[in-house]
This record gives C-alpha cells, sequence and structure tokens, in this order.
C-alpha cells in the first residue's frame, strides 16, 4: 500500500484535531486551518485525567490488574510536521495501586521495580506515525523499568480536541495500547504461573501550556 505524502500527514492531523469531544462539555474543536496557523505547541498531562492500567493472567484463571494515577508528561504536537510530533513520560512507581496493599508493597521491592534504585517508569518517544485510519497512529519509543531500556510501540489515537470548558485552555485527549514482556526488562518473579505478556491500556488528557 501507497505511504501517505507529507500534505497527506498533515492533513490526517489536522482533520483528527478537528474532532470535538462529543456531549463532553467542549467548544468546537480547531479548524484543520487554525491548527496549521497555532504551530508547535506542547501539552502538559492533567495528572487528574489521566491513568495508565496493566494487567496479567494469574494461572490461566484470571486477568488482575493494576493502575498507576501519577502520570506526568507532556505531548508536543506539531501540525505542520506530525513526525516530528514527540512524547515524554513519567511515572512514580509508588502510584501503583492493585486494589491489594500487599501487593502494592511487593511491587516497590526488588523482586518487582525496585522503587528504592529505581523510583520512576519512563517512556521517551522516538517516532510518530500514521497508519491511514483517520485519527489513528503509532508511536515508537523507549520504555524504561528498573534501568532497563527497550523500544515499544503504543497504538495510540486521538480522541478530540477543543477549549477546556473551566480553564479555557486548549485541550487534547488520547488513548493507547500495547503489550509488553516483563521478562525484558528482568521481572521474572512467578513466571510462567504469571503471565510474561503484560497488557497496557493508556488513557489522558492534555492541557496547552
Amino acid at each position: 500500500m501507497k505511504r501517505p505524502s507529507f500534505p497527506m500527514l498533515r492533513a490526517a492531523l489536522a482533520g483528527a484535531l478537528a474532532l470535538s469531544l462529543g456531549g463532553a462539555g467542549l467548544t468546537p474543536a480547531l479548524a484543520p486551518a487554525a491548527v496549521e496557523a497555532a504551530g508547535v505547541r506542547d501539552y502538559a498531562i492533567d495528572p487528574t485525567h489521566a491513568q495508565v492500567r496493566i494487567s496479567w493472567n494469574h494461572m490461566g484463571l484470571s486477568n488482575p490488574g493494576a493502575t498507576f494515577e501519577a502520570v506526568q508528561g507532556v505531548i508536543r504536537i506539531d501540525p505542520g510536521h506530525p513526525a516530528a510530533s514527540r512524547v515524554s513520560v513519567r511515572i512514580p512507581v509508588s502510584s501503583v495501586d492493585s486494589g491489594v496493599p500487599a501487593l502494592d508493597e511487593h511491587f516497590q521491592s526488588a523482586d518487582f521495580f525496585d522503587a528504592a534504585n529505581h523510583p520512576d517508569v519512563t517512556f521517551e518517544s522516538t517516532a510518530v506515525r500514521f497508519t491511514g485510519m483517520g485519527n489513528a497512529f503509532e508511536v515508537d519509543g523507549d520504555l524504561t523499568i528498573r534501568g532497563v531500556t527497550r523500544p515499544v510501540t503504543l497504538q495510540a489515537r486521538l480522541n478530540g480536541t477543543g477549549i477546556h470548558p473551566m480553564t479555557q485552555a486548549p485541550v487534547v485527549g488520547f488513548a493507547a495500547t500495547t503489550r509488553i514482556q516483563r521478562s525484558d526488562f528482568g521481572l521474572e518473579v512467578a513466571l510462567p504461573m504469571v503471565s510474561d505478556d503484560i497488557d497496557v491500556q493508556i488513557t489522558l488528557e492534555a492541557s496547552a501550556q
């Protein structure tokens, strides 16, 4: 299949940014021409509306999970050069919540995240590309856990954009998913009874700085 040309990438981003969050109380999203005129913008992730959820399989019987609530970072959107857009995220491992206090405490230990020596999980994007599916795109990046860095690809979607009714600041909303193997990062406790595959779901809002 023919790869999208650069103007098509710009049009795809502009069209995606022209979506509004219907029924969410946001004003109409920026028109494509306004997006082009706005130029490069940095959007700070709103930690009160951001969550990373991980889930795994336990002995083939259940699929429990945990969430990271303290998500911090910046999304740089470059409408004129979509491939130049970037994502930088930091997640304190102390914010993990499985609903089981004993497991949360264990997660902080050297068996898992080793929070004393590696307090954060980080993600730094290396490439952004549209897939030709409207507002869907892929984000390649370097994921670092326990001081080990591995490449991952996020399957992402721009949910919408608009003017926040309370802050009057431009806002964007994204969702993303990926799957990683925890053993790639030295997390090998209880393999194979607890799956190596970890499914990751991300939802977030970010406001223009």
